[in-house]
């Protein structure tokens, strides 16, 4: 009976070119969120992938850029610890968009990691084949890259040969999760980052990046199958907030509404979701409230 294989890998890249949706994609269901806007993932999410012959490890991490606050800083640290003690480091490339300044900047970070670097191109369905060409052809010069694949983590294709590659280096070794677990995040995490998603994707530009979310209190009843949940959104203006509740709470309505949705997909239930819109101040380069919401 030959050995069982596993080991991490650390998905870097730029913001907004689909690592999340590929790590979703690597293990079959939403563990990470996924927004049009850069810097959607603000945490390391973990995501494990299970055979029969092997564990993949997966850390999700946040968009690698130029920290603009105490936040931001604290993402791009993040980002690049995700790079120490893994199996191989998968490099995320946007194929519409081709390789960019703040790409070749990474990667020149990525030259000198400890474990092998892979480098694949995302949304092929959607990119021209020229950039895609080209993309590769510049990758291909930089010799430290073990392999080079072209995918979309929207449709699937490519994902499978991409498997298979990162899991060519992984090594003997345990079976660190069970076969039917995900992620390593709480299900308090994972419904508060659902919430900060549905604002993402519904807000003004200039709104989302200043919301942060708390789950205050999850309590399932004991008489019937229905969770009951509070949580926080907040923000860091009092114009924001007129923003988030909407005309009469209608933009706040159809925010609980999507998350529970989501939220009752997840935990297999009803789902009774009150929320709270609160004003904080510059949140994003206070570390007790950094730390309040779970970015330690």
């Amino acid at each position: 009976m030959s050995a069982f294989l596993s080991g991490f890998v650390s998905i870097i890249g730029s913001p907004n070119v689909g690592k999340s949706t590929l790590m979703n994609r690597f293990v079959g269901q939403k563990v990470s969120i996924v927004s049009s806007r850069a810097q959607t993932t603000r945490n390391r999410v973990m995501g494990v992938l299970t055979r029969p012959e092997y564990q993949i490890v997966f850390l999700d991490t946040p968009g690698v850029t130029t920290p603009q606050n105490r936040l931001g800083e604290y993402m791009l640290k993040i980002a690049y610890d995700s790079l120490n003690e893994v199996e191989a480091v998968l490099f995320l490339a946007d194929g519409e968009k081709g390789i960019r300044e703040k790409d070749s900047a990474l990667l020149q970070k990525l030259a000198s990691a400890k474990a092998p670097v892979l480098a694949a191109i995302n949304k092929i369905d959607t990119a021209k084949a020229e950039t895609v060409a080209a993309m590769h052809e510049q990758l291909r010069a930089m010799s430290f890259l073990s392999s080079i694949v072209a995918i979309s983590a929207e449709t699937g294709e490519g994902v499978k040969e991409l498997e298979a590659l990162l899991a060519s280096h992984l090594v003997e070794g345990p079976k660190y999760f069970p076969d039917d677990m995900v992620t390593d995040l709480p299900e308090r995490v994972i419904c508060a980052e659902m919430i900060r998603e549905k604002t993402l994707i519904l807000l003004r530009e200039e709104v989302p990046h200043g919301v942060g979310v708390s789950v205050d209190k999850m309590i399932q009843r004991e008489d019937k199958p229905v969770y009951d949940i509070w949580a926080t959104i907040y923000c860091e203006r009092e114009g924001h907030k007129g923003i988030i509740i909407g005309k009469g709470g209608s933009m706040l309505k159809k925010i609980g509404e999507q998350a529970r949705h989501d939220m009752e997909w997840m935990l297999g239930m009803r789902v009774n979701l009150q929320l709270w819109v609160k004003v904080k101040e510059d949140w994003r380069n206070s570390i007790s409230t950094m730390r309040e919401l779970g970015y330690e």
